[in-house]
């Protein structure tokens, strides 16, 4: 693994996150000489990322649905 200057990696920043993805972890050394390491942080999904169910009904009936309910209130 390369360990590119912080100019380098802010000017190619598109490039350096592809590394992070690809190697797991990419290095910059700032002008003083510290070293800075980057890696991918955990991937976090959505609460209401769900997988939908099949009822077995159509969009027309849920519709009649939302209709009669309507009706009684």
């Amino acid at each position: 693994m390369a360990i590119c200057t912080y100019s380098n990696a802010s000017q190619n920043l598109d490039l350096l996150l592809e590394e992070v993805i690809k190697e797991g972890e990419a290095r910059i050394k700032s002008k003083d000489g510290q070293i800075f390491v980057i890696r991918p942080g955990q991937k976090i999904d959505s609460a209401l990322d769900v997988e939908g169910i099949n009822l077995g009904i159509s969009t027309n009936e849920i519709i009649q649905f939302i209709h009669e309910g309507r009706r009684m209130t």
